[in-house]
């Protein structure tokens, strides 16, 4: 958010070719099919802005106002990682832009689409030390699926059927379906720069429902132009290698032949795909918690181990990769490993190619021949010796039950010891594995859940069962930044396509404080149904795990890694309007859990470091 100085008296402004062509471009947008617009307010967007408000009080779009431009990127993101239609996300110039940064590259290697409309300065004020002007064409060209600087509108439209208004519609089109994937490319952000002369806003144009109904008519032939794309079409460096562009349309699946000691490795957005195919295959799925392919009767449980056992992690031979792996060092290893067959699903973001022999393809489908008797039977015995192996892996988190004789019994002595048992397993101290695991429990498909990048999620991981619900996470690049919108964006999205459940989001104490500035909710805006159950111990524990806890100074890894906070939480979420409970037992949480105070809540529970 930002602002400039302007003159003392405003003139009067009866036209302004910048609202016209904000109008053009955005209704093009709503006609193929955006709903959400998500800005940030500043002076060089104002026409933008204000279209949009306009769209949203026809009821073409809901609007979300957010002070910061990297809490309104990840916003959008959200919404978009729940829809898979992008979000458009509209700021200022300068600063504004660049603090869209991380939502694009996380949206770039995980595959979101999102559309970035950013307001810039006219070609002639740039480079010539103008006010909050910088080169903003090419900023995110690494990340791009599509970028253009777009013309000055340099005259109004009274009617909207001039060439520059033709001209917006053709780039809405092709900048939404870019950022769908349409065609040879993954989905992912599209970047719009658009550069307005003043008068920066103006009345709104009498054509704009017109104007929407005529695109969403015509939004049938548009196509992405392979030659006029630009952005990141190139092998290294972050940006989308030539592997990753999608082989001709009609190319067979990929047979996987019979025989070979074969697992499947679900990792972030591996969706249910990954589940089926090991199903169809017998063959056992790793999968990892943010993958949504923890579910089927070929889960894995303690696979993290499994692997480690040469009887079973070191006797495989192949493995089949869904998604974005990111969790265990033991997969990683497993990937790496040259003498195994690694064919990975291809995504967005670089290909999978830790060994240096990895294939990257686009469909598999399993063998139809090859189902000899000593075959079935050799995968007969692979599959069961992983699932043996499974079932005495699996952490049981479930509460003893009472002991029901115990509890009715004539002896006092019985009788009290069965009373003070069940006082203390509803008084015992929640942590982590309780945590994780009373979160997965209160969460049902009609719910979302959003694991923040902290130690939580690798717990999460490590102990809980298989169970079919919409799980996000920002894996893309693995960082803390932005859980609490992206977690917002979701709710919103869910909730507004009539998904009646609750959007938890599950975080360390420091991934929240990092987002703090995505509490604030604009007034007068819709309440999304959202608990944030923060683990708080004090500071950034997951380091405690990692070999530099062994080598460095305490005191100095204390202050550089662990980075202990005096915050107090309850303020802080009292400050933004939310409900704060803080639970120390597993009943308690439990019931704030499944008893929500108010839509938004800050679930604090202390954790030992």
């Amino acid at each position: 958010m930002s602002g400039e100085p302007g003159d003392d008296v405003a003139p009067t402004v009866t036209g302004a070719p910048a609202t016209d062509a904000a109008a053009a471009l955005l209704g093009a947008l709503v006609a193929r099919g955006v709903r959400h617009v998500v800005l940030s307010p500043g002076s060089r967007s104002q026409a933008l802005a204000l279209v949009a408000a306009e769209l949203e009080r026809r009821g073409h779009v809901q609007l979300h106002v957010r002070v910061d431009e990297r809490v309104a990127g990840f916003t959008a993101l959200g919404i978009a990682r729940e829809t898979r239609v992008p979000a458009a996300v509209v700021c200022t110039s300068g600063t504004a832009v660049a603090n869209l940064l991380p939502a694009v590259l996380e949206a770039h290697h995980a595959g979101v689409p999102l559309l970035l409309l950013t307001a810039d300065r006219p070609p002639e004020l740039r480079g010539v030390g103008a006010n909050q002007t910088t080169r903003q064409p090419g900023l995110f060209s690494s990340a791009t699926r599509y970028a253009a600087d777009l013309a000055v509108p340099e005259k109004s439209d009274p009617d909207g059927t001039s060439d520059a208004t033709v001209t917006l519609r053709v780039v809405a089109a092709e900048a939404v379906d870019a950022a769908r994937g349409v065609g040879q490319w993954s989905a992912g952000p599209v970047h719009l720069n658009l550069p307005y002369r003043e008068p920066l806003s103006g009345p709104l144009p009498a054509w704009l429902d017109a104007a929407i109904a005529a695109s969403a008519q015509a939004a049938g032939g548009g196509s992405v132009d392979d030659a006029a794309m630009s952005g990141a079409l190139y092998q290294g460096g972050g940006g989308i290698g030539s592997l990753d562009v999608a082989d001709e349309a009609g190319e067979m699946p990929v047979a996987l032949d019979r025989g070979p000691r074969t697992v499947v490795v679900a990792g972030a957005d591996a969706g249910p795909a990954a589940e089926a195919l090991a199903h169809e295959g017998r063959w056992p799925l790793i999968a990892e918690i943010v993958s949504g392919s923890r579910f089927g009767r070929h889960v894995v449980h303690g696979y993290r181990q499994l692997l480690r056992d040469p009887d079973l992690g070191g006797r495989i031979e192949r493995v089949v990769v869904f998604g974005h792996p990111t969790l265990s060092r033991e997969v990683t290893a497993l990937l790496s490993d040259p003498a195994v067959e690694v064919i990975a699903l291809r995504g967005p973001g670089e290909p999978l190619g830790l060994n240096g022999a990895t294939r990257s393809v686009d469909a598999v489908a399993v063998a139809v021949d090859g189902d000899s008797p000593e075959v079935v039977d050799a995968e007969r015995a692979w599959l069961g010796a992983w699932m043996r192996a499974s079932r005495a892996a699996a952490v049981d988190l479930s509460p003893p039950a009472p002991d029901v004789d115990a509890l009715s019994s004539a002896v006092p002595q019985e009788r009290l010891g069965a009373i003070s048992a069940e006082l203390d397993a509803v008084r015992a101290p929640v942590d982590r594995n309780l945590l994780v695991d009373a979160v997965w429990r209160a969460t049902w498909p009609h719910d979302r859940l959003v694991f923040g990048s902290s130690r939580l999620v690798r717990v999460a991981d490590a102990v809980l069962p298989g169970k079919k619900v919409t799980v996000h996470a920002n894996r893309g690049l693995a960082g803390i930044d932005g859980t609490v919108a992206t977690a917002t964006g979701v709710a919103i999205a869910s909730q507004s396509a009539g998904a009646h459940g609750v959007t938890r989001v599950l975080l360390g104490d420091l991934a929240l404080l990092h987002d703090a500035g995505g509490l604030l909710v604009a007034i007068g805006e819709a309440e999304p149904r959202i608990q944030i159950i923060v683990g708080n111990d004090g500071g950034g524990t997951i380091f405690d795990g990692l070999e530099v806890a062994a080598t460095a100074d305490a005191e100095a890894a204390d202050r550089v890694l662990y980075t202990p906070h005096g915050v107090d939480l309850g303020r802080l979420a009292s400050a933004y309007g939310w409900t704060h409970t803080r639970v120390t037992t597993r009943a308690a949480l439990d019931q704030a859990l499944t008893t929500p105070a108010a839509a938004r809540q800050v679930i604090e529970v202390p954790l030992a470091r």
